[in-house]
């Protein structure tokens, strides 16, 4: 085997644990935090069923290429993969340690194509501030009694439909997530891809998804469990909805890859700053440091992204 193509293999693995380590709780961190009572290996097998089945249709319908063809502008290095494309997703292991919620997209597509950092910040930073907007509006115009009942009712039993509907919201936020995220991760693979790639691949993932399960979404958990009611069932089906709406807005926008990380941060804190300004709890200072604290986490990631991004080239030219 040539080295490129351990690079390819090894950056595959690194980017799809990484990722799914700390990009999959934006989307399954709600589902986690309010289905904590029930056996992790059901809300796996539930969670992998989905992911099989977006992949496997993605493949099918795009002529072998499980990305949905977000990577059209990210074309494999002429080179090939090499050492440098695997560091990336190494620094996703790091950060997510930490608990810091940090971009993907940028994180691991910027070191392949820094010609589009632009567009994808651009398109981000819409995703963080319709998100933010929305959440404002919908939590503290439409639904604010709701959420007010919610509180009040935290501790009784919920009745079934809402159990339904979470789980079909979790299933509808979770394959929207995916058909933006899987660039990040297919990137390392050749555009179009084989049925024996595409099933080891699949295998892989869901393998990774039972160990973030098993952990019960790890440090970055935190992030969902620090907001205000994400643990009531009811709250969060309302959450995945509008996260899930506004990330099939953008998919449909174009297929500029976008960070996911962004959008499902400025969602989180319309809503917890909207809950504060009507429920005056948590007090509006304390929910404004939660959202300055998850910014300033992010604006790490960003900051480390964008060094990969243009720094390793240059070194890596340099060493050449």
């Amino acid at each position: 085997m040539a080295l490129t193509e351990v690079f390819m293999v090894l950056g595959f693995l690194l980017a799809a644990y990484s990722i799914i380590a700390n990009d999959a709780i934006q989307t399954l961190g709600t589902f986690l935090a309010s289905n904590s009572h029930r056996p992790w290996w059901v809300l796996w097998i539930f969670a992998g069923a989905v992911l099989a089945t977006v992949v496997i249709y993605g493949w099918v319908s795009n002529g072998g290429d499980p990305a949905y063809g977000r990577l059209e502008n990210f074309p494999v290095p002429a080179t090939g993969i090499t050492w440098m494309h695997a560091v990336p997703p190494l620094v996703i292991l790091f950060l997510t340690r930490w608990g810091i919620p940090v971009s993907t997209t940028f994180l691991v597509l910027a070191i392949f194509n820094p010609g589009n950092v632009g567009d994808m910040l651009i398109k981000s930073g819409a995703g963080y501030l319709v998100a933010f907007v929305v959440a404002i509006v919908v939590y503290r115009f439409v639904i604010s009694k709701t959420t007010e009942y919610f509180d009040r009712t935290i501790n009784d039993p919920v009745p079934l439909y809402w159990v339904a509907l979470q789980w079909f919201a979790t299933a509808f936020l979770w394959s929207q997530w995916l058909i933006q995220d899987l660039a990040n991760i297919f990137v390392y693979l050749p555009r179009q891809i084989g049925l024996g790639e595409l099933l080891l691949s699949v295998a892989f993932m869901v393998a990774l998804l039972g160990i973030v399960f098993y952990q019960y979404g790890g440090a970055i958990q935190q992030i969902v469990t620090s907001k205000t009611g994400t643990q009531d069932i009811r709250a969060a089906t309302i959450i995945d909805f509008i996260y899930a709406i506004i990330l099939f807005v953008f998919k449909e926008w174009s297929n500029v890859p976008m960070s996911t990380t962004w959008v499902f941060l400025g969602l989180l804190a319309g809503r917890q700053l909207a809950i504060s300004i009507h429920m005056y709890m948590p007090a509006l200072n304390e929910s404004a440091n939660l959202v300055i604290q998850d910014l300033r986490k992010a604006g790490i990631g960003l900051a480390v992204s964008l060094a990969l991004a243009f720094g390793l080239p240059a070194f890596y030219g340099i060493l050449q």
